[in-house]
């Protein structure tokens, strides 16, 4: 009964729903092969992309390489924003990277340098995480805001000049482990030694018959890795 719950559920909502959809053009399609076609592939690309086989492949691409440090050595921590509401609460990978980060200056002690900018007039990425370590007592004088930031490389570009202007030669860079690759790619050609903390894992590991039910949050999961594999083959241009 409860595998049934399941089943349903994963047919009834997206990407199910849009999965079955696809089935139905299949099985009733009076024209041409072509759309035939072209409703199997949708349907089986997005099946494929919705289960934690495909996403856990897609992700450990990325994030294999990197581990916790055992040593925690740097001049600043740098904390990558991952992305808030216009309410001001924290979306998933800014909630995992703030906790890291914080975890990382309870080590050691450092200032922290706050990344992100304002996207499409949103309250900044930097200005949330700012007011979050102001609430937990971190010192407003352990807090550097960088406000200009959109996206990734820009992320380095104004960070390493304010690093270059306060004498930091060294950064701990706390993101996710998804993004650390990328991230740490673009650091690194700034010229600043990069100590990686990855955030956290989103690798699933282990698998039984529920890991190949079409979920919609595997298929988002999968997408962002898509993203970041897609980023990383464009900075070879």
């Amino acid at each position: 009964m409860f595998f049934l719950k399941k089943l349903l559920t994963a047919l009834i909502l997206p990407p199910g729903l849009i999965i079955l959809f696809f089935c139905a053009i299949f099985l009733f399609s009076k024209r041409k092969n072509i759309i035939r076609f072209i409703a199997v592939f949708c349907g089986v690309f997005i099946y494929i992309l919705s289960i934690e086989p495909t996403s856990d492949f897609l992700i450990s691409k990325l994030e294999n390489q990197y581990r916790i440090p055992q040593r925690l050595e740097g001049d600043v921590i740098v904390i990558l924003g991952g992305g808030v509401y216009n309410s001001g609460a924290f979306k998933e990978d800014t909630v995992n990277r703030a906790i890291a980060g914080y975890y990382v200056f309870k080590e050691t002690n450092l200032p922290i340098i706050l990344s992100g900018g304002s996207v499409e007039g949103k309250l900044s990425d930097s200005e949330a995480l700012y007011q979050f370590f102001r609430e937990l007592g971190i010192s407003e004088n352990k807090l550097i805001k960088e406000t200009e930031s959109r996206d990734t490389a820009e992320n380095a570009n104004f960070t390493v000049r304010i690093c270059k202007e306060r004498g930091y030669g060294s950064i701990i860079l706390v993101t996710s482990a998804y993004h650390m690759k990328r991230a740490l790619k673009h650091f690194s050609d700034k010229g600043v030694k990069v100590l990686p903390y990855p955030a956290d894992s989103k690798i699933s590991g282990s698998y039984n018959i529920y890991s190949f039910l079409p979920k919609s949050a595997t298929l988002s999961l999968s997408v962002k890795a898509l993203r970041e594999h897609i980023a990383l083959f464009m900075l070879h241009f």
